[in-house]
């Protein structure tokens, strides 16, 4: 969060200058591109340091297409990985029961597998979402862009 934070600071007053309908043009454009970024990293099964996804557990019952696929193929979807933006803010998340999920990978938490029999597991902790160099990069690209500065 501090990455994001450092970015927020270093900006705003260059942003504060934009008219509401630009602030709103360019949080969007930033909500896109940080939502393809996001979803090639999903594609990719990175964490934002560059490290890999910690692989599903060895199942010795279960074989077959579930086992062989990468985790996380429906969830970055645009049906539940959003953007959404106002003049003054972008938000990259899931939504609907996608984020319970995301949520439970993202953090590392128990997640409930089977209500009906109360089984529940650990979950490695897999981050789904969060702000690489290459998105501060590509965030103060479109800022510099939408200014006029890219001479």
């Amino acid at each position: 969060m501090d990455n994001v934070d450092e970015l927020t600071n270093k900006l705003s007053a260059l942003i504060a200058n934009l008219s509401p309908q630009a602030r709103r043009h360019l949080a969007k454009n930033i909500g896109q591109k940080i939502a393809q970024s996001q979803r090639q990293r999903i594609t990719n099964q990175q964490n934002p340091d560059g490290t890999s996804f910690i692989p599903r557990k060895n199942l010795r019952k279960k074989k077959g297409r579930i086992k062989r696929q990468k985790m996380f193929v429906k969830l970055k979807m645009a049906r539940y990985l959003k953007a959404k933006n106002t003049a003054n803010q972008v938000a990259v998340g899931f939504s609907g029961s996608a984020a319970n999920i995301a949520a439970v990978h993202q953090l590392g938490k128990r997640g409930v597998v089977n209500e009906k029999r109360n089984i529940s597991t650990q979950y490695a902790k897999r981050e789904l979402l969060g702000f690489t160099e290459q998105d501060k990069a590509l965030v103060e690209e479109l800022i510099i862009h939408e200014l006029g500065w890219n001479n």
